[in-house]
């Protein structure tokens, strides 16, 4: 499988766990330890449930969304890391986002390692 496609199946069952806005889900697919580079905080995560509470908690700022799309661009990887570049188009009720992701291979699957924010 390419990493392309690798990247694809991934994002793909993220962006249904994201829009049933089902916490647990979606921390299932951070690596542990991991790292959210965001601007003028990084935040290391060490535990799961500190994934799943960030998550429960933003929820509220996408409470118009109910479709989204993923554009995914592979700008990088190797046998055990996939560099993701990620456009995120919320259709309605959040702006757009884009997110360069560092997916990591955790035994048979792929969680995501480092999350840093970019310029949409």
């Amino acid at each position: 499988m390419s990493e392309y496609s690798i990247a694809r199946k991934f994002f793909d069952a993220y962006t249904r766990a994201l829009i049933d806005r089902d916490a647990k889900a979606i921390a299932g697919h951070y690596a542990v330890p991991a790292l959210i580079e965001f601007p003028e905080q990084a935040i290391v995560v060490s535990d799961p449930r500190q994934t799943e509470e960030f998550f429960a908690g933003a929820f509220g700022q996408y409470a118009g969304v109910s479709a989204t799309d993923a554009a995914v661009a592979v700008v990088a990887a190797s046998r055990h890391s996939i560099w993701a570049d990620v456009t995120w188009n919320h259709h309605g009720g959040a702006p757009d986002e884009r997110n360069m992701y560092q997916l990591v291979r955790s035994g048979e699957d792929w969680k995501i390692a480092v999350l840093t924010p970019l310029n949409a």
